[in-house]
């Protein structure tokens, strides 16, 4: 095939000429073919076979393009022969790093109701299509994710109403978890859905119940990096606890303490995984929980069967302990 350059159609001066060599600036590609499909002259041709088959070349892209998209492009030249004005295609092509997508305009080049020949126009696309593509996963990614999160929401709706004895008391604890899942859903979306490490969660859904931050809380061991579902579920185990806390534990008085540690173990599988833990010195005569309320039944059940793990939750006269194992799949810990 010969250069671009060459195959500039001789006759063209000024401004025809100018207009042509313009469209090496762009993607835009125009090529000539006569009544026997022989290409007379391109401008701006791509590059390699992609140009040739364009250009009507025979065999040219055999075994590259599919049977369909070769019918589809012959059909398109011979409607052109044939006296049909227009022709609009969208193709992709095979190449070395993935594909490349052309839109294709096919008209017949008529002159006194004969047609001489088929001009081809093709605009290289790819660039948009990969948006198109990436929007299309965004989108999907974006359902899927909305889906979860109302399921979570209707889970929490159903279980609060479920231990609300009054319209205001479930008002009351909704609102609370619906803040709580708001503000681990502000961290998930900040990241660009990639999560949350566990010390921005604390800080969001403990440190504003404390007293005291300094002296009511203690972090310690590592501070693990925790994927979108993961950061959901254990921000409403830190609220949940966090309420608690205040409300009859050791949050309630102005020198109580709670450690948060996370640390690496080998689980019952042998695999490694997170062992998170919230320890809290209770004061005396308190009542932390209520048994079959929905704070121990999220701690116990929710959540760790969201992130296919295991927990536990003791509570003794003076302490409460909740321990969270974590599979390696829901966070990363360096």
């Amino acid at each position: 095939m010969a250069s671009s350059d060459a195959k500039t159609p001789p006759a063209l001066v000024g401004f025809d000429r100018g207009l042509l060599r313009a469209l090496h600036n762009t993607s835009v590609s125009v090529l000539y073919l006569d009544r026997d499909l022989a290409c007379l002259w391109t401008e701006n041709q791509p590059a390699g076979w992609i140009g040739d088959a364009l250009c009507g070349g025979g065999d040219a892209g055999a075994g590259m393009l599919s049977q369909e998209d070769s019918a589809r492009l012959d059909a398109a030249r011979r409607a052109a022969l044939s006296g049909v004005e227009r022709s609009h295609l969208e193709m992709r092509f095979p190449d070395p790093g993935g594909f490349r997508w052309f839109e294709i305009w096919i008209d017949a080049d008529s002159v006194d109701g004969e047609v001489r020949g088929i001009i081809t126009t093709a605009v290289e696309v790819t660039d948009r299509k990969r948006r198109e593509d990436a929007l299309r996963m965004l989108l999907r990614e974006v359902s899927h994710r909305s889906k979860n999160l109302l399921a979570i929401i209707q889970s929490i709706a159903n279980q609060t109403g479920r231990y609300s004895g009054t319209i205001t008391d479930f008002l009351q604890r909704f609102r609370g978890r619906l803040q709580s899942l708001a503000a681990s859903q502000d961290l998930v979306t900040s990241s660009n859905w990639r999560g949350a490490d566990l010390h921005e969660l604390v800080a969001g859904q403990v440190i504003r119940f404390c007293p005291d931050p300094v002296r009511n809380l203690r972090l310690e061991g590592g501070n693990p990096y925790l994927n979108p579902n993961a950061a959901l579920h254990i921000g409403l185990a830190l609220h949940e606890l966090a309420v608690n806390a205040v409300s009859h534990g050791a949050m309630s008085r102005p020198d109580g303490m709670v450690t948060i540690a996370a640390k690496k173990i080998v689980g019952d599988d042998g695999e490694e995984a997170m062992e998170l833990t919230w320890r809290e010195v209770l004061p005396a005569n308190s009542n932390p929980t209520e048994e079959g309320r929905f704070g121990s039944l999220a701690l116990e059940r929710v959540v760790p069967a969201s992130l296919n793990g295991t927990a536990t939750l003791t509570i003794e006269p003076d302490e409460l302990v909740y321990r969270l194992v974590i599979p390696p799949e829901n966070f990363e810990l360096g």
